[in-house]
């Protein structure tokens, strides 16, 4: 009787010390859950109301049903805005991957200084998205910036690719892909995590450097690959700052670099459509999601887990 009062008393304290486990838990978690509702979950709840509204920051928004949903049908400009951010995307996604990629077997071969070199590459991914590297960008691309004058060279006549419509783009699609150094350093970190061995081996059975780039590397790194490109599309999906400062916030010339969150926001607090804006906000959930979830399922066909 005496070892069943013992273990049930044991069974008690290990009850109540996981009560004080859980309790301690929720306040922990407590501040977390409270931004959760009140700073994401709240405000993405509202805005999808406000899809169904007529509201204008001024007046009580007021119930439209899909008006705002049927209107992107024939919404010229959307549809403008939507090839632009197309192009963007898979244009500027996999030149950058590929760049970082590049950089990181590179970088991998145990170069000297590899930290000074990693941190130099890994700069343009921490400033590229700000307003001063915006500015940069627009006066290198200037019918007088830097880049005409490395043309003027070679004699070579240069033009404003920033206010050409079939270039404008193109000079954003290239700010994006500079911005390569977050993707570099995963990709790195992914390389050192292959085995040496599974080179010497292929090096042992006769296979080339570039064999064994293809054979070994790009398999075993796949699952980086997935991960760096799924983040990437997301991110170039929600560029707003580069297209903003560079257009003055009109989305131009000819509305060539009229990306879709840079529409987003001319018709928000443009022209004071909070309602169609939500609803544009939503699509533009939809599109990425949609994106995602296709990369998900054609994950199966060329990504490799080594398990």
């Amino acid at each position: 009787m005496s070892a069943i009062n013992e273990l049930r008393h044991l069974n008690g304290a290990s009850t109540q010390a996981t009560k004080r486990d859980g309790k301690a838990a929720l306040v922990f978690l407590g501040p977390w859950f409270v931004g959760l509702f009140a700073i994401t979950a709240g405000p993405m709840l509202y805005s999808l109301w406000l899809g169904f509204t007529k509201y204008n920051l001024l007046q009580p928004p007021v119930f439209t049903g899909l008006d705002n949903f049927t209107r992107m049908l024939t919404d010229e400009r959307l549809h403008k805005s939507l090839g632009v951010t197309f192009t963007y995307v898979l244009v500027s996604v996999p030149l950058q991957l590929a760049l970082a990629l590049a950089l990181a077997v590179l970088l991998d071969r145990g170069v000297r200084g590899l930290s000074f070199y990693r941190s130099v590459y890994y700069l343009p991914s921490l400033i590229g998205g700000s307003v001063a590297i915006a500015v940069l960008w627009r006066t290198i691309f200037g019918i007088d910036g830097l880049f005409n004058q490395f043309l003027a060279l070679f004699g070579i006549e240069g033009k404003g690719w920033i206010s050409d419509p079939d270039t404008a783009l193109w000079t954003l699609i290239l700010l994006n892909v500079w911005t390569f150094g977050a993707p570099m350093v995963i990709f790195l970190a992914g390389l050192r995590q292959i085995p040496s061995s599974y080179y010497e081996a292929a090096s042992v059975d006769g296979a080339s450097k570039w064999r064994q780039f293809w054979g070994l590397t790009m398999p075993l790194l796949s699952p980086i690959i997935f991960f760096n490109l799924v983040l990437q599309i997301i991110h170039s999906f929600q560029s707003f700052t580069q297209a903003f400062v560079v257009s003055s916030g009109t989305g131009g010339p000819a509305d060539s670099t009229l990306v879709f969150s840079l529409y987003l926001y001319q018709r928000g607090f443009g022209s004071f459509d909070m309602g169609y804006a939500s609803a544009l906000a939503w699509l533009l959930v939809v599109i990425i999601g949609a994106f995602t979830a296709i990369n998900f399922w054609a994950s199966k066909y060329w990504v490799f887990y080594d398990d």
